[in-house]
């Protein structure tokens, strides 16, 4: 019995040290970056007004330390609600609620992740808030009413629910049909469903959020069939969504693959941006099909899911775990969620290994695109896109390597310049690193559809 109580109180220890020290170090990070980039936008402010148009670095810097204040402010108060529910006997009494009602071991799965997923959703309802209508309505970014914000939230947390339901069904129902593999099989369904999605997103579940326009006629019509002729592609599904509904930000972006495949211009790419700019975006766009970025990064996507798994596949058999939170050892789904608290921390410090390979694949694009359309339209769209989304153009090294899955603006821009006149530039020095892309669903293991920026 001592032996029990000792080891368990180990496992307490490395299991807080995990959470804890994984979110100390990015808070750690996060603000060397906020220090670091009001170090470098005033050593290379003429830089920025020369080469962005940014004159006033105010908003610029303003808007980086507000929001990542707020992220790393939401990102405590979850773990800390997270512990006092684990450490208060909030799941214990959760788990031993739903065993006494005889629903079985699937059923009461499904019902756990579902109430999870809706509770975490409800959890961030505040932040957003915050947000939307604090800090992007402060920096003139918001464009969407409360209304349609209710609205998008409402029709966001069913499909969390869903889905998270949906795949729960599947894995519990794995667990007790296949006990010994079931971690490898479910991998696999995981896998097949992230391909699925590929389709499904773009004609499903993105048109309940936006209207997305075919671009049928007209000089932008006549810039993409030139941009598709130019790159070695047939016309295919060009869209123009109506992002400013929601917000003013400017971006595109490509997803799917097959039949399914389409590239999204937001309208205020279009209202912001030139023709030749626009067709550059287009074809760094298309790069991402024509050198393989999709199938690759999911194929990355999967291995990384892989190592997950098999490490869920250990845990959830481990009876120590159980014992952590006084758990049934037949409440597979409960093992599971304090499994997922094990793994999730992993994957965030091993990021660095999938950023590294969308970094060369960004590159890869930023160089077709120059070649497709000329590396003057490039860079111009690149400038643009900087001056309209108020993104840091300096993260600190160490913080890109672990948040940035694209590089910086700046270091696209020179070393577009530097390919280009056969020269090489040292604008950027250390900072050659990434800026963030944006998932639609934030899991840490899915590769979000190819963003331009």
């Amino acid at each position: 019995m001592y032996d029990t109580v000792v080891s368990t109180w180990g496992f307490h220890l490395a299991f807080l040290l995990l959470l804890v020290g994984t979110q100390a170090l990015f808070t750690g990070l996060a603000a060397l970056n906020v220090r670091h980039a009001r170090r470098k936008v005033g050593e290379r402010a003429e830089w920025l007004t020369q080469t962005l148009t940014i004159e006033d670095t105010g908003d610029l810097l303003g808007y980086h330390r507000l929001t990542t204040a707020l992220s790393q402010f939401g990102d405590w108060v979850s773990l800390a609600g997270l512990l006092v529910v684990l450490y208060l006997g909030g799941l214990t009494s959760a788990v031993s609620g739903l065993e006494s009602l005889g629903l079985g071991p699937v059923v009461s799965g499904v019902v756990f992740f579902a109430g999870v997923a809706l509770v975490a959703s409800l959890a961030r309802l505040p932040g957003d808030i915050v947000s939307t209508f604090g800090v992007e309505e402060a920096f003139d970014f918001n464009q969407t009413t409360p209304g349609l914000w209710l609205r998008d939230t409402l029709i966001q947390t069913v499909i969390a629910v869903g889905v998270i339901g949906a795949v729960s069904a599947v894995v519990l129902w794995l667990v007790t049909a296949l006990p010994v593999w079931w971690w490898a099989v479910s991998w696999g369904f995981v896998v097949a469903l992230l391909l699925v999605m590929q389709v499904v997103y773009p004609r499903v579940i993105a048109p309940l959020f936006n209207d997305f326009e075919p671009v049928t006629a007209g000089e932008l019509r006549d810039a993409v069939e030139e941009t598709f002729d130019r790159a070695g592609f047939s016309t295919s599904d060009v869209y123009e969504m109506d992002a400013s509904r929601r917000s003013s930000r400017v971006n595109a972006y490509f997803v799917g693959f097959g039949e399914a495949k389409r590239v999204v211009l937001f309208d205020t790419l279009a209202d912001r941006l030139s023709i030749p700019q626009i067709q550059a975006v287009l074809a760094h766009e298309l790069a991402h099909w024509k050198e393989g970025h999709i199938w690759r990064g999911l194929l990355a996507s999967a291995a990384r899911l892989f190592v997950a798994f098999a490490a869920l596949g250990y845990l959830a058999e481990a009876a120590w775990l159980y014992q952590m939170f006084a758990l049934p050892t037949d409440a597979t789904y409960a093992g599971l969620l304090v499994s997922l608290l094990w793994v999730s921390p992993l994957l965030e410090v091993t990021s660095p290994l999938v950023n590294r390979l969308s970094l060369s694949h960004e590159r890869e694009a930023d160089d077709f695109a120059a070649a497709t359309i000329g590396a003057d339209p490039m860079i111009g769209a690149l400038a643009g896109l900087a001056e309209e989304n108020l993104a840091n153009p300096f993260p600190h090294p160490l913080y890109a390597t672990f948040h940035y899955s694209h590089p910086p603006i700046p270091e696209r821009i020179e070393r577009l310049r530097a390919e280009n006149s056969g020269t090489v530039s040292d604008e950027t020095g250390p900072d050659r690193t990434a800026s963030p892309g944006d998932d639609w669903i934030n899991v840490a293991w899915r590769r979000s559809p190819a963003r331009f920026s």
